[in-house]
């Protein structure tokens, strides 16, 4: 199993794992070698996520989700296929993780007490009075 949080874990079973040619600069081994790492994983049908964990992986996925509802990773970063899917691994987790975390609660709107909106007025004050004797005096 492969843990998200203490209560959230994904079977490797879930997970489906393509291998293809990186892009970009290389030489010869780029050419020959399969070692980028597609991982994709199956959100809508998965069990093993809560549906608010589920809805917010989906929304913070943004384009890497396809229609179907599968999370899809490419990592090339590195030369090696296994450091290649541990990247790939570690940025579904990220991305899991992040999404297990429960929003913030709703932000209320106070009002600002008298002392803070007098000490606004006095500032504002001061700060006129300072500007003032900037000014050119006048005969």
């Amino acid at each position: 199993m492969i843990t998200i949080t203490r209560r959230i874990a994904i079977d490797p079973a879930e997970l489906h794992e393509d291998f293809l040619r990186s892009s970009g600069p290389g030489g010869q081994n780029v050419q020959k070698v399969e070692s980028a790492v597609q991982l994709r994983f199956d959100i809508r049908n998965s069990p093993s996520l809560p549906d608010d964990v589920r809805a917010r992986a989906e929304r913070l996925a943004g384009s890497r989700l396809t229609k179907d509802g599968v999370i899809i990773i490419t990592a090339q970063r590195f030369r090696m296929r296994e450091r290649n899917r541990d990247d790939a691994m570690e940025r579904l987790v990220a991305l899991l993780r992040e999404a297990a975390t429960p929003p913030p609660p709703p932000r209320r709107a106070t009002k600002p007490t008298k002392g803070s909106q007098q000490r606004r007025l006095d500032g504002k004050t001061r700060d006129a009075k300072t500007k003032a004797l900037r000014k050119p005096v006048r005969d």
